[in-house]
């Protein structure tokens, strides 16, 4: 049976919750993907990517793992929190051709905060500032007491996310990656603050989360042990993540020559017609000012006239 409102907390095969704001929420991405899609057709692997990406954010935020996370277990929260910032956010970004979010880098207000907020800095610490600070018990055990604010944090959660992935998946050469070495480099210090948190959450004397205390006990876990199994998920899965995505980029690195600009590093999808965009070479200006340039109209600060 499936309910289209949230009814209480039960967990069983034949029982699938579906929360409206959820639902609303996904349907209204889709909404705003297909009307981009009027300004750049994507590819169907991004298209895939990016409906892929809704569909494990329809499953995590809702049926079976929502209600264990937010009523049983800690550790389902912890499974639930790395589906979004490992499989939501880099597939969204996978799915979104740059030609889509190019017209909001126009307007007065979006470009300059775009420019500042995906900056690789910047993108490290929002992320791991999001993450440590609604792990504090204070700020965690508030979200699940409260509705509107949980919603709020995963909110959060999502949006960093596509933040702490922008210096690798960049579909923008306006707010270009990270050349190939800064990658791994970003990517292997992202992995030390989720430890930190991780090893305070399982290593942590006392329960830091009472809520989980007083719910039904599931499978005979015991509320320090569902801490502790939610920590080392954190940790341990969070970790070999970013290290396997590193191990990707250093061979994607080897097979593009070893090459060590920042341009070499940019996007190099096919278009519709099959020709390589990546071809169509960007290269870093002279200044060396993090602008690029290319021979593709309408994208960068050099363009190529269009025939007469």
């Amino acid at each position: 049976m499936i309910a289209l409102l949230h009814t209480g907390a039960s967990v069983s095969a034949g029982q699938f919750t579906v929360h409206v704001s959820t639902v609303i929420g996904i349907i209204g991405l889709a909404a705003l993907y297909e009307r981009g899609a009027r300004i750049e057709t994507p590819r169907p692997a991004q298209r895939f990517c990016y409906y892929a990406a809704l569909v494990t954010m329809f499953f995590a935020l809702n049926g079976w793992l929502h209600d264990l996370s937010d009523y049983y277990l800690f550790s389902a929260h912890m499974v639930q929190h790395l589906l979004l910032a490992f499989a939501v956010a880099p597939l969204m970004i996978m799915g979104t051709p740059g030609g889509m979010l190019r017209p909001a880098l126009a307007l007065p207000v979006v470009g300059p905060l775009a420019r500042w907020a995906t900056t690789p800095i910047r993108c490290f610490a929002i992320f791991n500032v999001v993450v440590a600070g609604w792990h504090l018990p204070p700020m965690y055990n508030y979200a699940l007491a409260h509705h509107d604010v949980h919603i709020v944090q995963h909110l959060m959660f999502l949006a960093a996310s596509v933040l702490m992935w922008w210096p690798v998946l960049s579909p923008l050469p306006e707010l270009p990656r990270l050349n190939y070495p800064g990658q791994m480099l970003y990517l292997f210090l992202l992995s030390i603050p989720m430890a930190i948190v991780a090893v305070y959450i399982s290593y942590a004397d006392g329960l830091l989360y009472p809520m989980y205390a007083s719910a039904p006990r599931i499978w005979g876990i015991t509320p320090m042990t569902d801490q502790l199994v939610g920590g080392l998920i954190m940790w341990i899965p969070g970790g070999f993540f970013f290290y396997t995505i590193i191990s990707v980029v250093f061979f994607r690195w080897q097979q593009r020559g070893g090459v060590e600009s920042r341009a070499g590093a940019q996007v190099d999808w096919y278009d519709n017609r099959g020709r390589a965009t990546g071809d169509r070479r960007r290269t870093m200006d002279n200044a060396g000012d993090g602008r690029l340039a290319t021979s593709e109209p309408g994208v960068q600060t050099t363009r190529r006239r269009s025939p007469t």
